[in-house]
């Protein structure tokens, strides 16, 4: 089958989505532990989603909130949402009730789908929210009584459905897959991301049917992905990189995807093997935790075609990828790329036959970007190091109810990314780091990923984190937070390491702080909370 040759109706994944329920209806879409979901059996939960959300009332335009961890009922309610018309809200199911109550609010949500297990979560927040209905998922539901690949305990919850709330899987029984009669424009907003962006609290980045469509369309083409390919989806859905892998890539193509619950080093394995998996991004720490696992066992990755990760907390290294390349039996693997929220990711990637460490790739087709002065805002030379400014058909159309926000970011159709960069003489994009995680030694600009890349080739580093802590000589100075390898615990020093960076990087740059700890705070995504490290 190769890439889709689409109609001209399809102009969207849930458009994507009908045409492969009808070209290929036995198809599997999902394989979740060894469940199989068809894509015509997709196309109609999906479309008794959308039904059931029309009934409650739900609008063109409207945001529904969904608050869980992957599992199936995540894809069908994310769909059903956007066939309706409405917003797909994610909401982190690691939020507590405080956090929870933020977003909603801001969403002005009646309506929240989530997982049974988190219903005290919702609970406690419902009074400082519009909510109105409830509908709840158990990751059980659809589980298999013998897993081809090991669900994690947390995955299976007793079956919680308090008075007033709605089993979201019964509730589909009672409804028909007919058609819906609502006109969507591609241009309709149908996905709220909420992101720091530069600054302050959370905002909602609105994304529109043709911006997801552009992105997942241009990444899988020149990512030479295919139909046949059966994609690993591991990273969380609600995060945008997890859902443009593991939804919107899956089913534009018509491929499959194996679901995870969440990462675990032994189920990787298992259904890499089982499932015979062709491709998986992920971040840089879990192909090294997969590896580190899977030391001296035997498992068959030989489906496995490409792998590619984002570097969270460690680097996306030639010396990572050798191993895991060596650890395949010959599966290449590269940094995936460079995006963020308001541009639905990938604004750049590796090209899988022209690989380059130590970059974030080359820009997609239809992606035009600027590096410009921190200062004037005037273009750089190539090679001139400034903020990444971006333009592309993914670009967001402006942050949910934060107008003046949105104009911080976005001016004439450029996203300010508020990150640090250059393009080199052949077109490779290299992040260099947040504008505002920039350290300023003395008027010296010292980026926290080059001092990590430099401390990282010592030899008994195994994770290390950098940032800034004030100084009343020099302004700011480098702290840098270490996870040293187990077998040099309680036998490396300071000292050591401050001699040792003397050696190997400018004076400005050496950490003049050092910390030790047993590992980095990470998100659920895999990058290092720097925040949690002054």
């Amino acid at each position: 089958m190769g890439f889709p040759v689409f109609p001209s109706w399809v102009e969207s994944i849930p458009d994507a989505l009908r045409y492969h329920a009808k070209q290929t209806p036995h198809k599997t879409a999902i394989i979740w532990y060894g469940y199989e979901i068809t894509y015509s059996e997709l196309d109609r939960l999906s479309d008794q989603c959308a039904q059931l959300l029309k009934g409650y009332g739900v609008q063109k335009g409207e945001p529904v909130a969904l608050f869980m961890q992957n599992c199936p009922q995540y894809l069908i309610a994310h769909l059903g949402i956007q066939k309706v018309g409405a917003i797909a809200s994610p909401c982190s199911p690691l939020f507590k009730s405080i956090e929870l109550a933020y977003q909603l609010s801001d969403l002005g949500a009646r309506i929240i789908i989530a997982a049974d297990n988190l219903y005290p979560i919702v609970h406690a927040a419902m009074t400082q929210t519009q909510i109105e209905k409830i509908l709840l998922v158990n990751y059980g539901d659809m589980l298999p009584q013998h897993p081809t690949y090991d669900a994690p305990a947390d995955s299976v919850t007793t079956r919680y459905m308090p008075p007033g709330t709605i089993d979201l899987i019964k509730a589909l029984e009672l409804e028909e897959s007919d058609e819906l009669g609502i006109n969507i424009d591609p241009h309709d907003v149908a996905l709220l991301v909420y992101t720091s962006g530069t600054t302050g609290r959370p905002k909602g980045a609105m994304l529109s049917l043709k911006n997801i469509f552009f992105k997942s369309f241009g990444t899988a083409h020149y990512g030479e992905m295919v139909s046949e390919d059966i994609f690993l989806a591991i990273p969380p859905l609600y995060h945008i990189s997890g859902m443009l892998f593991g939804i919107n890539i899956p089913i534009l193509l018509g491929a499959t995807a194996v679901l995870h619950f969440r990462f675990d080093a032994s189920a990787t394995l298992q259904s890499i093997q089982a499932h015979q998996v062709t491709y998986w991004k992920g971040v840089a720490p879990m192909l090294a935790a997969v590896m580190d696992f899977g030391s001296g066992l035997h498992y068959d990755l030989s489906s496995l075609r490409m792998t590619t990760a984002s570097s969270f907390g460690i680097p996306m290294s030639r010396e990572l990828s050798d191993r895991w390349t060596s650890f395949t039996n010959g599966c290449p693997s590269s940094e995936s790329g460079y995006g963020l929220s308001e541009t639905h990711t990938m604004d750049s990637m590796m090209p899988p036959k022209d690989i380059r460490f130590g970059t974030n790739g080359k820009l997609l087709p239809g992606v035009s970007c600027r590096v410009v002065d921190l200062e004037t805002r005037q273009d750089l030379p190539v090679g001139g190091e400034g903020e990444i400014v971006l333009k592309s058909l993914g670009n967001f159309s402006g942050y949910w109810h934060e107008a003046d926000k949105t104009a911080e970011t976005l001016h004439e159709g450029w996203v300010h990314t508020g990150d640090i960069g250059k393009i080199d003489a052949d077109g490779y994009l290299i992040l260099m780091g947040r504008i505002k995680e920039l350290i300023k030694v003395s008027g010296y600009s010292v980026f926290p990923t080059d001092v990590e890349s430099i401390l990282l080739q010592h030899p008994k580093v195994d994770q290390v984190a950098v940032l800034g802590v004030p100084d009343a000589h020099k302004g700011e100075v480098v702290k840098a937070t270490f996870v040293l390898k187990p077998e040099f615990l309680g036998k490396t020093s300071a000292e050591e390491l401050i001699a040792w960076s003397r050696e190997n990087m400018s004076a400005y740059k050496v950490p003049r702080l050092i910390e030790f700890r047993d590992s980095l705070p990470r998100n659920n995504t895999g990058k290092v909370m720097r925040r949690l490290l002054q």
